[in-house]
């Protein structure tokens, strides 16, 4: 029997699983001192006078990117993705960077920020806020109207920016899938009118991306996020994060740049750290599902052929895409950094259909990204190359293991969430799909509230996908379990 609901201290349940999975919660004190007082001016481009925005959460003070395009006469779009110049203010082995390369990204629980940089840093001077002066990196890109990228047009360089207007996902995706206001998301001056007129293009060069990656097998998920929502430390509700129109902007634009930035290093003959993800291990599952729904895959993992299958799902049943999104992500499996030699044959992200990957968006927030910042510096100018493939490679390992240990505590504090909010209903039934089944057990995520628990008895059978009605009848906050029996289950 679980024991009463009480009160608990989320902050120090989550600094005790960041110790376990060895990361280093706090950052020591003396980091903020080692920062420049001044930013560097030489070599930097005055790009200030263009109609730069951001599109984030509402609450999000750690800003990487900005954006602006422009149309050409011959219908492409050039199109400027300005990523946050992280390396202006944290130099290679500095003490940050030192601390940075420990953890190798900023880690969200449900009631704290553990940050990869000194928010002094990633939430202020190293953060494209709106109305401020701050360094980027440019990545320049030509969108034709086939969706495809001039490559030869693509250039790299540091300049001063300045975001107009900090914009919020849910406003300008409900403003992109109906005619509306578009509303700027602070207390202070309106965006100017250009603003409005660049997310429409914007849009537009996003849309052409994604169609174009979808002709070539990029998979089309409705990935079904829970986000811990908390009021005075206590956890109220697990509430679901769904996709809309901006926030698909964002990521095409953002898949693009890491593109580009990984085939102007090769281009150029610099090694670099891609983001890979390989033919799924557990393609025979993904047979079997695609079977419940009277399609056959090819035996051999063909991107293509599930994408076709993964569309025509989305078409006949809307409803339930998140649920068939989520188990065919679980079965692909997760990505990994790699060194990768310009003249390695590409591995390539299978999930997205693209052969040249990166990760260079987020540098106030993941480690590789930084890495890949002080390449295309050295590129850009054509000097020595700032690391080693000896060093590129143990970088990239490391990275791995440390996003392996980020996903675990992640998993770990989503439960800890789910379990305080859950504590007071035992004895309730919910309906839930399979989203693992592996030697350590067989896990449910709840449709509502969207929680995550193990099945704890008449879990033999089940398998990633399949729906489930279960009981919750066990929750210990402090560990984070929540532990359900499975009442009836359909043959999915």
């Amino acid at each position: 029997m679980s024991e009463p609901p009480h009160d608990v201290d989320l902050i120090a349940i989550a600094r005790r699983v960041l110790h376990e999975n060895g990361f280093s919660p706090d950052l020591p004190a003396h980091l903020a001192d080692a920062i420049p007082a001044s930013d560097p001016v030489e070599g930097v481009r005055d790009l200030r006078h263009l109609p730069w925005s951001s599109i984030d959460n509402l609450e999000s003070r750690d800003l990487d990117q900005i954006e602006t395009a422009t149309q050409l006469p011959n219908k492409a779009i050039r199109l400027l993705v300005g990523i946050a110049d992280v390396d202006a203010l944290v130099p290679r082995d500095s003490p940050i960077d030192k601390f940075a390369a420990t953890n190798t990204a900023t880690l969200y629980t449900p009631t704290h920020i553990f940050p990869m940089l000194p928010f002094v840093l990633s939430e202020d001077r190293t953060s494209l806020l709106d109305n401020v002066d701050r360094l980027a990196m440019i990545t320049e890109m030509v969108v034709r109207e086939d969706g495809s990228l001039d490559d030869e047009a693509t250039a790299i360089y540091p300049a001063r920016v300045c975001n107009q207007a900090k914009l919020v996902y849910e406003r300008v995706g409900a403003w992109l899938e109906s005619d509306g206001e578009l509303h700027h998301d602070t207390d202070e001056r309106p965006p100017p009118p250009a603003i409005a007129a660049q997310v429409l293009l914007q849009d537009e060069a996003a849309r052409r991306l994604r169609r174009r990656r979808f002709e070539h097998g990029a998979l089309e998920f409705e990935t079904i996020e829970a986000r811990a929502i908390s009021k005075d430390g206590k956890i109220v509700d697990l509430q679901v994060q769904r996709k809309n129109r901006a926030r698909e902007l964002v990521e095409d634009l953002m898949i693009a740049a890491n593109g580009a930035t990984a085939r102007f290093l090769e281009m150029r003959g610099y090694s670099s750290i891609r983001r890979v993800v390989r033919q799924p291990k557990r393609w025979d599952r993904i047979i079997e599902l695609a079977q419940s729904f009277g399609v056959t895959l090819p035996v051999e993992p063909n991107a293509i052929a599930l994408a076709d299958f993964m569309t025509a799902r989305r078409q006949a049943e809307p409803s339930r895409f998140g649920d068939l999104s989520l188990s065919i992500v679980k079965l692909l499996g997760p990505g990994e950094y790699v060194l990768q030699r310009a003249t390695d044959p590409d591995i390539g992200h299978f999930g997205l259909a693209v052969q040249d990957y990166t990760h260079s968006t987020a540098p106030n927030r993941r480690y590789p990204d930084l890495i890949t910042q002080r390449l295309l510096k050295a590129a850009a100018v054509k000097a020595p190359s700032p690391y080693t493939d000896v060093e590129l490679t143990a970088i990239a390992a490391h990275c791995t293991e440390r996003e392996n240990a980020a996903r675990k505590v992640e998993r770990t504090l989503r439960k800890v969430a789910a379990a305080a909010l859950l504590q007071s209903r035992i004895d309730d039934e919910f309906d839930g799909i399979i989203t693992g089944a592996t030697d350590k057990g067989v896990f449910v995520r709840l449709l509502h509230p969207a929680a995550e628990g193990r099945i704890v008895r008449g879990e033999r059978g089940l398998d990633v996908g399949q729906r489930v009605r279960v009981r919750l009848v066990h929750t210990d906050v402090e560990r984070g379990f929540v532990d359900f029996v499975a009442v009836h289950y359909d043959g999915r």
